[in-house]
């Protein structure tokens, strides 16, 4: 159950994959509200912040100043390898996209701008075929 670690075979495998929908960040005080199914939960000393798909925010009321779209990283990556992080949030600040990542378990998850999806999808397309 292990995941990869090895760099060079986590870019070139990684097979970026865009998720349908668009995401917001937002915050609560307390639990996740009834009704929301966020895909990421962070609990923070200052609120949970929740990333959710922005009709159930909107439905909700809540607030929320960034949209993005989503990007699994499809390869497994092992949660001790050393540089995938870097290597793509840097191929991402190079072509001046910003990228909020992150960890699960098996995959590496992708926040961009969500206008810039199909931008931030060559660019890692174009990592991994420089990485093989």
């Amino acid at each position: 159950m292990a995941g990869e670690s090895d760099l060079r075979t986590l870019l070139s495998g990684m097979s970026p994959e865009p998720n349908p929908g668009r995401y917001v960040f937002t915050t609560v005080e307390g639990g996740v509200p009834s009704g929301l199914g966020p895909v990421v939960t962070v609990a923070e000393r200052e609120g949970t912040t929740l990333v959710v798909r922005q009709e159930e925010a909107d439905a909700a009321g809540m607030a929320y100043d960034y949209v993005a779209g989503w990007i699994t990283l499809t390869v497994h990556s092992a949660l001790d390898a050393v540089g995938l992080t870097a290597a793509v949030a840097k191929e991402l600040a190079d072509a001046g996209l910003s990228c909020n990542v992150v960890a699960g378990f098996h995959h590496d998850h992708l926040f961009v701008p969500h206008e810039h999806v199909d931008r931030a999808m060559a660019v890692l397309e174009d990592l991994a075929r420089r990485s093989a």
